[in-house]
């Protein structure tokens, strides 16, 4: 009896879809094969795979995406050429689909955006896009399966649901434990009690001051600038004679009464205020990085994403301290990887007003060939290929990881033991050595043996050095 939908990807890459498209399946009823050896790296059983395929298979689901095919030494995907696993299922399933009549015997899930040719006969199949959003893509996959008349038990399956559950989860649950725990909310304990807006006449005005003028953080927006530095006027240098400005209002903006909502609501109103300040604070983390000769890039979401270079940081790794350890650790914020280049560890920033004035942290991966650029595809950013090494990188590393390297950053962007920046003539911001944390009574246990990482990683030797 055809009662089993049989789901065909490439492992380990597509493995989270994978485990994400079989639970969803099961429950709802659905009799559902994924090949669990080959989620946990071991060998694929091809005689249960090619019986299940010739006699039980209802539908193959294949995960397609540019995972399911070789890669040149340069590690572009070579279109027309699938991995020998994946070729064996497709040419198994498409043999059996034809020999028995099977119609749309084999479903592609497209979960990248991939072509829809990326092999012989891929575009002649059905063929349901998951790459805006796995739940509509998922609701389009029900959708055939009940037309099709999938079988389907009266009960829902939860026999992999359960096995994950047991392989993956229950080792790791929550317990009782007084444990530390670290934010990524780089608070900002000191402003000065006011930052100024100038108003000028018009935008030009404000855009050849705002070009020349290089002393402090400042930004602008139309025909105003805004910075703590406070000024009556400003001069322009000229190829003749400079030439002085005075704004036409400056307005005096005191934090406080941002936080007290205490801001008229004539121009600059409270939103504009805020929206102000918070451009202020995103110029401060630029300055910050740029004083410490970091490098950056812009990220699909367009922000910044800041990382040491091979000049910033020779050592490519820096020593710091957590606060429920007696000794310093050392992290590498920047690695070999495989036979591509570096890797390194980035950071992205977006200020937060409330409910506590702080950088929002985030951690990222990215990767460069010589040290300082990152990858480039023509003249732009190679984002399809940063993400996929993100990715393979990322997911062997857990939240101990993390947390470490997130707090070696921190402490790297120290100068002469201190994290300064003056902001005017006469204040000058000091920023901690760590972000906020808080005790909890509660924790859990990072998975270390391999058995358990597995699923989420991708085994490669970046050959890195890392010491605790």
């Amino acid at each position: 009896m055809r009662d089993t939908i049989f789901i065909s990807h490439a492992t380990p890459e597509d493995n989270d879809f994978s485990i994400w498209i079989a639970n969803r399946l099961q429950l709802l009823g659905y009799k559902v094969w994924l090949d669990k050896n080959g989620l946990l790296g071991g060998e694929k059983f091809w005689e249960e795979i090619d019986q299940l395929i010739r006699n039980k298979a209802t539908k193959v689901l294949m995960v397609y995406s540019k995972n399911i095919c070789q890669r040149d030494e340069y590690d572009n995907i070579i279109e027309g050429r699938l991995k020998d696993g994946i070729s064996k299922e497709f040419s198994l399933s498409e043999s059996v689909g034809k020999t028995n009549s099977l119609n749309d015997f084999i479903v592609l899930m497209n979960v990248d955006g991939a072509k829809y040719n990326l092999f012989i006969g891929a575009d002649r199949l059905n063929q349901i896009p998951f790459y805006d959003n796995w739940a509509d893509g998922f609701k389009q996959l029900e959708k055939k399966l009940r037309h099709d008349e999938v079988y389907k038990e009266d009960e829902n399956i939860t026999d992999f649901g359960n096995w994950y559950e047991n392989q993956f989860i229950l080792p790791n649950s929550v317990h009782e434990k007084k444990e530390l725990y670290y934010t990524n909310w780089w608070s900002i304990d000191n402003l000065p009690k006011s930052f100024f807006v100038y108003h000028f006449d018009n935008k030009s005005q404000a855009d050849i001051i705002s070009k020349q003028w290089y002393d402090f953080p400042k930004k602008g927006a139309s025909n105003n600038i805004f910075t703590f530095e406070k000024k009556d006027s400003f001069v322009v240098q000229r190829e003749k004679d400079d030439i002085e400005i005075i704004p036409k209002r400056i307005y005096e903006i005191f934090i406080s009464d941002i936080y007290n909502q205490n801001i008229s609501d004539e121009f600059p109103n409270q939103r504009d205020c805020e929206n102000y300040l918070k451009q202020l604070l995103s110029r401060i983390f630029h300055e910050l990085m740029k004083k410490r000769g970091l490098d950056w890039y812009e990220m699909s979401s367009k922000k910044n994403a800041y990382f040491h270079n091979l000049k910033s940081l020779p050592t490519q790794k820096v020593k710091y301290q957590l606060k429920n350890f007696s000794k310093p650790k050392t992290k590498n914020l920047i690695g070999k990887y495989k036979s591509f280049g570096k890797w390194h560890f980035a950071i992205t920033a977006r200020p937060i007003l409330f409910p506590v004035l702080c950088f929002n942290l985030k951690s990222h991966i990215t990767f460069t060939s010589d040290g300082y650029k990152v990858w480039q595809k023509g003249t732009k950013v190679d984002t399809e290929k940063l993400h996929s090494h993100r990715r393979a990188k990322g997911k062997r590393m857990f939240n101990e990881e993390w947390r470490d390297i997130f707090l070696a950053f921190i402490s790297s962007l120290k100068i002469d033991e201190v994290i300064k920046l003056p902001l005017s003539s006469n204040y000058n911001l000091i920023m901690n050595d760590f972000p906020i944390e808080y005790w909890a009574n509660f924790g859990y246990k990072d998975p270390k043996d391999l058995k358990r990482e597995s699923i989420l990683n991708l085994e490669f030797n970046d050959n890195e050095e890392e010491h605790e």
